[in-house]
């Protein structure tokens, strides 16, 4: 199997591309010469890693017959001081929200997503640390 993105220049530090049927824009912000039409590159790593994450827990935890009132993925990400800029750790803070769910399986949930099924945190584990934080909240 293999991804395909074209990302087609539109105008100034603009690119746009077709993912699924959902058009996405990129651009650099208004301080690093872009016109703010769309997010940072960089960023929509931290959001790709989250949502790859978030649909694995919630899928295992449908299988556990665990449902959450409500369910945050929050991704930290340090960046380097010099270029390239890149990320050199993340965090990542699953926040729970429901009364008596069970914390082993929100574990046990969250380990299969970080160590068997999401391919976005396995692909950042190789390259930089990764911690993980499970928060419970009312």
């Amino acid at each position: 199997m293999k991804h395909v993105i074209d990302l087609a220049w539109k105008q100034n530090m603009a690119f746009e591309t077709d993912m699924d049927g959902h058009k996405i824009v990129i651009d650099a912000g208004i301080d690093s010469g872009g016109d703010d039409l769309g997010p940072r590159p960089k960023q929509l790593m931290l959001t790709s890693l989250a949502g790859c994450t978030g649909i694995d827990v919630i899928m295992i935890l449908k299988k556990m017959k665990v449902e959450p009132e409500g369910f945050h993925v929050i991704v930290e990400g340090d960046v380097a001081e010099d270029h390239p800029k890149k990320y050199t750790k993340m965090k990542v803070i699953y926040q729970f929200k429901g009364k008596d769910l069970p914390l082993d399986k929100l574990e046990k949930a969250v380990k299969l997503s970080e160590e068997k099924y999401c391919g976005v945190s396995a692909v950042y584990r190789d390259a930089m640390e990764m911690t993980t934080e499970i928060r419970m909240v009312e």
